[in-house]
């Protein structure tokens, strides 16, 4: 797990900066900055609003007895695609904004349900109360 965390963290970087690169080869540095701005002022409101969707949804459903399952997910993606749309660069802001409308976002869920499921299969994800 060590390992893959730690290239991750040089893998990414990297490849955002060549991205950015490219993209100031092709179109030129200040339009790049400018869509590196527009991209996170966007993506902010975006997250703001698509955030506020899921924690009325967790609260309808907490209100009406069920278990908020599929909104707590869907708050998980749109929080990961705030966080993703707030980093320079294109690749993260590409899986943002994936993350972040709706139309895209069940893929995500279906991915992290299956993991979860996993995880809580092999024993290796326990929950605790304290």
């Amino acid at each position: 797990m060590l390992k893959w965390l730690v290239a991750a963290i040089i893998i990414i970087p990297a490849v955002e900066m060549w991205g950015i690169i490219r993209m100031g080869h092709l179109i030129g540095g200040w339009p790049t900055f400018g869509l590196i701005l527009l991209t996170g002022f966007a993506g902010a409101q975006l997250a703001k609003s698509e955030g506020r969707k899921a924690y009325i949804d967790v609260q309808t459903q907490l209100q009406s007895g069920r278990p908020p399952g599929h909104a707590m997910l869907n708050g998980i993606c749109v929080l990961a695609g705030g966080l993703l749309l707030l980093m320079p660069g294109f690749f993260s802001d590409i899986v943002g904004v994936t993350l972040l409308l709706p139309i895209t976002r069940p893929f995500y869920r279906v991915v992290m349900l299956r993991w979860l499921e996993k995880k809580l299969r092999n024993g290796s994800f326990v929950m605790r109360r304290r």
